[in-house]
C-alpha cells in the first residue's frame, strides 16, 4: 500500500510541477521529494528513493538521462546525513537545508547538461532560476520534519 501511496504522490508532485509557474519558473518539487525521503528512510532509502525520483524526472523530461538521478540522489542522501550526524532539527534548520539542497541540486543538473549536453539556458537566467526555485522551497522546510524530531 505504501508503494502505491508512493507512485501517486511523485505522480502529482511532476503533475503540479509542470502546472505552476511563478516569473515563468517552475517550482522544483521534486527536490522536496527526495528531501522528505531522506529524512524519513535515512541513509541508502533516501538515496535510493531520490535517485528513483530523478531517473523519473530524467525519463519525463526528454532529455540526458543521468543529471537528476545524481541529484536527486545526492539530496535523499545529504539531507539524511544533515540530521542524523550533525544537527538537530528546527524549523529554521529546515527551511535552510531544503534551501541549500535545492540550490544544490539545480546546480547540478544545470552544470551536467551544460557540459554533456548543450546549455539549456544562459548563465544569467540559470542563476536566477536556481535562486527562485531555492526560495519557492525554503517554506516546505518547516512542514517536513524528521520522525523522531531529532
Amino acid at each position: 500500500m505504501i508503494y502505491i501511496l508512493w507512485a501517486v504522490i511523485i505522480l502529482l508532485t511532476f503533475i503540479i510541477q509542470g502546472s505552476v509557474s511563478i516569473f515563468d519558473v517552475t517550482p522544483n518539487l521534486t527536490v522536496v521529494l527526495a528531501y522528505y525521503a531522506g529524512i524519513r528512510k535515512k541513509d541508502v532509502r533516501g538515496m535510493f528513493l531520490g535517485s528513483l525520483i530523478g531517473i523519473i524526472e530524467d525519463s519525463l523530461s526528454g532529455t540526458l538521462l543521468g543529471p537528476n538521478l545524481l541529484s536527486k540522489g545526492l539530496v535523499g542522501y545529504f539531507s539524511s546525513f544533515v540530521y542524523s550526524r550533525f544537527f538537530i532539527w528546527t524549523p529554521l534548520l529546515g527551511i535552510i537545508s531544503i534551501s541549500a539542497l535545492a540550490l544544490i541540486d539545480s546546480t547540478i543538473v544545470f552544470l551536467l547538461r551544460s557540459i554533456f549536453d548543450r546549455m539549456p539556458v544562459s548563465v544569467g537566467a540559470a542563476i536566477f532560476i536556481v535562486g527562485i526555485q531555492s526560495l519557492l522551497n525554503a517554506p516546505l522546510g518547516i512542514l517536513l520534519r524528521p520522525k523522531d524530531g531529532q
